[in-house]
């Protein structure tokens, strides 16, 4: 591929962009969905690409006509299915950079209910989803066991995720797993907006919400800020004039994404000399880099914050780095979905896209109130958001729920992530899962997560529940 194709295919991204924003500044209903405009601008290049428009071209008037492949052209979309795997690294070494750490027992006293809570709610997505895949997926249409996880992948991990493990995927003989993990993302997030908004209108009613009296009512200008909420601490920060802040900041990730390839090198390593060779068992082979460089960013950020130079992070410099980042991977990754594999398999997706959703509003209806003693609606609504599919959804709902920060929610949430992200929603275990199904087996892993999800249940239940 050229040099002169790669920069038109970003400069095509580019212009899909502002479309996609131009479309959600004029169309109220977009508005109403809290739909980033990086998500309708990805349909739209899939509507008019080569699984859209040109597929409908080419059915109706035969394979050499004239915009075959829509309006984009196979070298773009070439270029564009390669972005999400690099630029989910990007936003994996960005998570914990420039955050305000607090102490563990700190962490453990603001947001053990809400950790507690968010471990169950996972688990239990791997529990239902290998139970799908074990009794009726796999056995009644041919769906490869790996698709025990697309649940968790799809609605905690997100499209970064599901993006992201698309050389697992591959790697593993599952690459319609991509797409029905990026068709599930995004069921996931509409359906958390309008559900979550809906269960927020229920609770006002029904008197669970302590700090709203009337049913929610958002103007234009409040659903913006809304959509641009952002929960992390800003500090006093310090900027080197011997370089630009943003490409220092770019250097940071930078630095971070390669200490996890270090680590993602001496893992393949050690296993290829160790419990490889002596049990023919290979896992880190598989892994992707983006959990990995999650770490890299903690190293970078604690050593910087040992050092007392934790204030030459800008979170905000970070953050914008994050979302440049997030929206060319949600643009190429929508854009570039083969509409034919999720038609194949139309009836397990749905069946993994119902099953969630359900598990999702029973866990806050249920589980959150017996887990959660104090706010249970006002965090637990968040954690709802972010079983959905984005950690943003669940920030947004949380500050419809509580606007003027009244409760423990907002804090509880932010420091959750810390706990949280590593392990699930697309950290080390939800990296590793699709490995250890592909290795051991979906029953092996089904017993894991029944496992773990007990764990978690009964520590939120027994210890927090009874507060």
């Amino acid at each position: 591929m050229s040099p002169e194709m790669i920069g038109f295919s970003f400069i095509v991204l580019g212009f899909f962009l502002i479309i996609g924003r131009i479309l959600r500044l004029k169309i109220k209903r977009l508005r109403d969905l809290f739909l980033p405009s990086s998500i309708i601008a990805g349909f739209i290049a899939l509507l008019v690409g080569p699984e859209g428009l040109g597929r409908m071209l080419r059915l109706t008037l035969g394979e050499e006509t004239f915009l075959r492949e829509g309006v984009l052209t196979s070298e773009i979309v070439e270029v564009w299915s390669t972005l999400p795997g690099l630029f989910i690294n990007v936003i994996f070494a960005s998570l914990f950079l420039g955050k305000v750490v607090p102490g563990l027992k700190k962490i453990w006293l603001i947001a053990g209910p809400q950790v507690m809570m968010g471990q169950t709610v996972s688990f239990g997505q791997y529990v239902l989803g290998l139970l799908l895949s074990i009794f009726i997926l796999t056995p009644l249409f041919g769906l490869s066991p790996l698709a025990g996880g697309l649940i968790e992948i799809s609605f905690v991990g997100g499209h970064g995720t599901a993006a992201g493990l698309s050389d697992t995927f591959d790697a593993l003989g599952f690459s319609e797993g991509r797409d029905l993990a990026l068709g599930l993302a995004t069921i996931g997030i509409v359906s958390g907006v309008l559900i979550g908004i809906a269960l927020i209108n229920w609770g006002q009613r029904k008197g669970h919400l302590k700090f709203i009296d009337e049913a929610i009512a958002l103007t234009d200008d409040e659903k913006e800020a809304l959509s641009n909420f952002d929960t992390r601490e800003q500090k006093k920060v310090r900027h080197s004039d011997s370089l630009e802040p943003l490409a220092y900041h770019f250097a940071i990730v930078g630095v971070s994404i390669l200490i996890g390839y270090f680590f993602q090198q001496l893992l393949i390593r050690l296993e290829a000399n160790t419990w490889g060779v002596w049990y023919d068992i290979h896992l880190f082979e598989f892994v992707p880099l983006f959990p990995l460089a999650m770490m890299g960013g903690m190293v970078v950020q604690v050593v910087l914050t040992k050092m007392n130079r934790d204030e030459y992070i800008d979170r905000r410099l970070i953050n914008r780095i994050s979302g440049f980042s997030l929206d060319v991977l949600i643009v190429a990754a929508l854009a570039t979905i083969e509409l034919t594999v999720i038609g194949a398999y139309f009836l397990p997706f749905l069946a993994l896209a119902l099953t969630a959703i359900i598990w999702n509003v029973f866990a806050f209806l249920v589980i959150a109130p017996r887990m959660i003693p104090h706010f249970w609606f006002e965090r637990g609504i968040g954690d709802l958001g972010q079983a959905m599919g984005m950690t943003a959804t669940g920030l947004l709902l949380i500050k419809i729920a509580d606007p003027k920060q009244q409760s423990p929610a907002i804090e509880g949430f932010g420091y959750k992530q810390l706990l949280f992200e590593p392990l699930v929603g697309g950290g080390l275990f939800t990296a590793a899962s699709l490995p250890l199904i592909n290795q051991f087996g979906a029953v092996p892993m089904l017993v894991v997560s029944i496992l773990l999800f007990a764990v978690f249940l009964l520590t939120g239940l027994f210890y927090f529940g009874k507060k």
